[in-house]
Parts: structure tokens; sequence; C-alpha cells
């Protein structure tokens, strides 16, 4: 036979013989109980005498007595089973739902470090730490109020780790902000600067150039003579004995003074240019070109009257010739004579 939950049920139990149902407390009662009601109804049967009766109908009062003090007794230490069952139950509830509560928190910790992730690597590595603290506390299974009220510390604490991490975070973020706006502030500055420096660079490209074609020397007055054997004018080739140019070096404040040469060149019609040598070469553009006579000068940045002269070896022809005068690679000066 189960007992039920009940007092009465308890009751019954006892009266019943069967007491394996019952808490150890009243195990004990039930027992007492038992073998006073046994031992009397032994006795009550055995006895068979007018006087034994009469006592034998006294006997059930004791016993009721003795039975009711123990049902009240047992009443009491049911009652209090069944109270410290339910608290039991209780506090099984209240463990459970804490639990429950501390995992979910556990949880969202955990997911709360994955958003917390950085570029910083030394950061990083310490949130993966606390993550992996916190996937273990997850793995064990927290049964006892002891253990709950642990780790609900530890959680405590571990959020303000987490607080901790997130000031840092913010901080760091807040300076790569400031230093993203400084990069594109200086990257705009730096820009800037490099266009300001192909201008001015533009602007003293210009400028040098300017200063060089302004410091350029030119020749005017080009004049080319014929001269015979006598020195006189002719534009005879049978008569002919050299070649006289004569020009006026201009006067040029901001070109450089000092010795300079000066190169001439005579070119036939057929275009060849007459000279003593191919070895009489000068540069213009960094290309080699064949002269027919030179001359250095001492200019002093003032008017310069200065004339080169051309023997004739049988190179000069009939036709229209050009003469060409150069200075530091530059041409200064030209003009074309007949001879016939």
């Amino acid at each position: 036979m189960r007992c039920g939950k009940s007092i009465y049920s308890a009751i019954i139990c006892i009266f019943a013989g069967d007491p394996t149902e019952l808490p150890v407390g009243m195990k004990i009662v039930t027992r007492k109980v038992s073998d006073i009601y046994m031992k009397e109804k032994k006795s009550f049967k055995s006895e068979g005498t007018p006087e034994k009766k009469s006592k034998r109908r006294e006997l059930p009062v004791g016993l009721i007595a003795v039975a009711v003090v123990l049902a009240v007794t047992l009443t009491i230490m049911v009652v209090a089973y069944q109270r410290q069952k339910s608290e039991m139950f209780e506090m099984e509830q209240m463990l459970t739902n804490e639990r429950d509560s501390l995992e979910q928190e556990l949880r969202l910790m955990v997911f709360a470090y994955d958003t917390l992730m950085t570029d910083n690597d030394s950061l990083n590595a310490k949130l993966q730490k606390e993550q992996e603290y916190i996937e273990r506390l997850l793995a064990i299974n927290a049964s006892n109020v002891e253990t709950i009220r642990a780790y609900r510390a530890e959680i405590g604490t571990m959020r303000n780790i987490m607080k901790s991490y997130i000031v840092q975070i913010d901080s760091l973020n807040m300076r790569n902000q400031m230093l993203t706006a400084e990069n594109v502030e200086i990257r705009t500055q730096i820009q800037q600067v490099s266009r300001t420096n192909v201008e001015l660079e533009r602007q003293r490209e210009d400028l040098s150039a300017k200063v060089e074609v302004a410091s350029v020397v030119y020749a005017r007055n080009v004049i080319v003579t014929g001269l015979n054997q006598r020195r006189r004018e002719t534009d005879r080739i049978n008569r002919l004995a050299r070649v006289q140019v004569c020009f006026t070096l201009r006067e040029n404040p901001i070109a450089e003074a000092g010795e300079k040469r000066v190169y001439l060149r005579i070119i036939r019609p057929d275009g060849l240019v007459i000279t003593d040598s191919p070895g009489n070469t000068f540069q213009v553009d960094g290309e080699d070109m064949v002269f027919s006579a030179s001359r250095a000068v001492d200019y002093e940045n003032r008017d310069l009257d200065v004339c080169i002269f051309v023997e004739n070896r049988g190179d000069f022809i009939e036709g229209v010739l050009t003469a060409e005068l150069y200075l530091d690679g530059v041409l200064i000066g030209n003009t074309e004579f007949s001879l016939r």
C-alpha cells in the first residue's frame, strides 16, 4: 500500500501497518504505535476470566489515549515534513531559475565580447581570453547555492572587466577617428603643397626659360663681305680670297660676362658646311654641329664689334650662301650673301 501526501493518509498508513512510505522520524513513531497496538491485542485475546475481561474492557481506553497522543505527534511531524518538502521544492526551483539566469547572462556576455573585436591585436587577445573563460564557466553545471553565489560574484567582476574594455575600445576608436581626420587633413595639405610645388616648378622653369632667353647675347648688323688678295670687296668666285663676317654682339646686362667663343657656319647652296676639318664641331642642344670658323671674345655686357674670317680653299660655289652665328649653343644671328 502506498501512502498519500496528506496527514490523514499518513495516519491510515500507521494503522494499516505500512509505514515504509513515511519519513524516517515518522517511521520510528509508527513502529512504536504498531508495537503497542499488537501487544495489547494479543493480551486482550489471551484473557478469559471475568476479572480479566473487566480489565480487558479498560485496556482499550488507555490504548486510545496513547494512540491520540501519538496521532497528534505524528500529525505535527507530517505537517513539518510537508512544509520541509515544499521548501525544498521551492529552493530547487529557485536554484534552477537562478542557474538558467546565470547561463543566459553568460551567453549574452559571450555575444557582447564578439561585438567588441577591434583592430588592436593585443586587445583582441585579451577579449578572446575573457570569452574563453566565460565559455568554461558555461560548461560547469552550478547545482548548489554556494556555486551559484560564486558565479554571480564572478559575473559582476567580468562585467566590470568588460566595461573597462568598452572604455578602451571607445578611446581607441575615438583616437582612430582623430588620426583618420588628421591623416585626411595632412593628405589634403600634402596635395596642396604638391600642387603648389608643381606650380612653383612650372613658374621656375618659365622664369628660367625667360632668363635664359633674356640672357642670350644676340648679334646685330651681320654683314658678309667677299675679299680678294688686295682686301678689296668682290663677289666673284675666281677672285675670292676670303670671306669676312662682321657683326656686333649686343649689350645685355643680365648675360654672363667673360670670355666667350662665337662659332660661324657658312652653308653652301647645296647644304654643305664649309670647314677646314671635319673635326671642327660644337654642340647645340646635345648634338654636334660642324663650324667653319670661330673666335674667342671678351664680353663685358656692352656692345662689342667682332669680325671672323674664312679662307677660300676652293670650297665656295656660286649661288646664295648662308652665314650663321652661334654663342653658348644658341643661334644669335644669320644672313645671306651671293657669289657669282
